[in-house]
């Protein structure tokens, strides 16, 4: 896996990828490069949750969480990409100093796979020719009201990540209705 994610996002060649969205494995593979960010030339949203940021910057997950803001847009700014450091609260920062914070802190949401959710909504966005931080931003808010609306069906334990997904387009159709 480590393979192949360093000759696909970090090739000695240049060459033309598509806007990326990166999550889990593709972010530990990266932290396990000095100065990656110089070799991934392509944009690309990163979606690290603390652990990952941390693997990624070097620095201790309570330094990360006690500045979460600051944090995300140091990083974005440097790493010349837009950060959305996932957890209660969740950062999204852009390369040009622009974030945001989600008002959303649902506990079910830190479930396994949840994240993968998150990525393959903020993913559907790009792919649709949304801007990357507006992408991110929408998917973090379609992500989080998903959430939300599972967490009033089932309350706020047991959720699981396939919960999420019916209802996105619910929240997509409540949003275009609105």
């Amino acid at each position: 896996m480590v393979k192949l994610v360093r000759s696909i996002l970090l090739a000695k060649e240049p060459r033309e990828l598509p806007a990326l969205v990166l999550d889990a494995d593709a972010l530990n593979t990266l932290a396990g490069v000095p100065d990656w960010w110089q070799h991934l030339t392509t944009d690309a949203i990163l979606t690290p949750h603390p652990g990952e940021m941390a693997r990624l910057t070097g620095m201790p997950i309570a330094e990360i969480q006690a500045d979460r803001l600051e944090v995300a847009k140091k990083w974005a700014a440097k790493w010349n990409k837009t950060v959305v450091l996932k957890g209660a609260y969740t950062v999204i920062a852009s390369p040009d100093g622009r974030a945001i914070i989600s008002p959303v802190a649902n506990p079910g949401l830190a479930s396994a796979g949840s994240g993968d959710v998150l990525t393959g909504a903020i993913a559907g966005l790009v792919a649709q020719g949304m801007p990357l931080f507006e992408a991110a931003a929408c998917g973090v808010y379609l992500h989080g009201q998903a959430g939300e609306l599972v967490s009033n069906r089932l309350g706020d334990a047991g959720m699981i990540a396939s919960d999420l997904l019916p209802e996105l387009p619910v929240v997509i159709k409540n949003l275009k209705e609105t």
